[in-house]
């Protein structure tokens, strides 16, 4: 492959999936994981949706955080402590080898998609922000953006979800890493008209933020065929 190429192979690969079990995903990613690992495929994105689902961190577990039992659950092994999942809400798994410059821990990863999600919100005309209590990303007050993420020779699984029009309480009945209740929402409930395909197209607009290229975004309905034909 000749030199001018490079860039473009080396680009960021984001595939959008239709709204699949958390179960199926998690299996999904822990494959696209291995793949990354041994250079059978790139820097992949994966935007997908769950059916309603509290995932719980080892550190929720370890706290005895409750889970109301209205809600189904599932333990997890990212980093954090409870993230509910469901409709109105992005999720962003980035199956990314984590080995630039500078990219020396967990926690410059963090605020590398921290980075990521502000520079993407901005553009969509919301003022995101970190905030010391947790990280994620905050508008005013509250978060509408939770990060968790698991390693494998640094190589990333798990992401991040971005909240912007979920059922109204779902979310704030939740109160995990003593936020307490109703700190958590979604950009709908703060007054923002924003929907999914903004964010997706705002997220691969400005993979820059991580030091990144964004190829293309391509419709996948399977991720198993997919990952087989790569």
């Amino acid at each position: 492959m000749a030199n001018n190429e490079q860039p473009l192979r080396q680009a960021v690969q984001f595939l959008k999936l239709p709204c699949l079990p958390h179960e199926i995903v998690d299996q999904e990613m822990r494959r696209l994981q291995k793949m990354r690992i041994k250079g059978e495929i790139g820097d992949t994105v994966l935007f997908v949706t769950h059916p309603e689902i509290v995932t719980i961190g080892p550190r929720a577990r370890k706290e005895g955080v409750e889970i109301p039992s209205s809600y189904a659950s599932a333990p997890v092994d990212r980093g954090g402590s409870i993230t509910w999942h469901g409709e109105g809400q992005i999720i962003c798994y980035p199956i990314i080898e984590w080995k630039k410059a500078g990219e020396e821990n967990v926690a410059v990863v963090i605020r590398k998609l921290e980075e990521w999600i502000i520079s993407a919100l901005e553009s969509l005309g919301v003022n995101g922000r970190r905030d010391e209590r947790m990280q994620g990303v905050w508008v005013g007050d509250n978060k509408v953006a939770s990060i968790g993420l698991s390693f494998l020779h640094w190589t990333s699984r798990h992401g991040f979800t971005i909240n912007y029009d979920t059922p109204l309480g779902r979310v704030e009945e939740l109160s995990g890493c003593g936020l307490g209740q109703a700190i958590t929402t979604s950009l709908s409930a703060l007054g923002y008209e924003i929907g999914e395909n903004d964010l997706h197209a705002a997220l691969f607009s400005s993979i820059s933020s991580i030091d990144r290229d964004a190829s293309e975004m391509e419709h996948v309905a399977d991720l198993a065929s997919w990952m087989n034909n790569s």
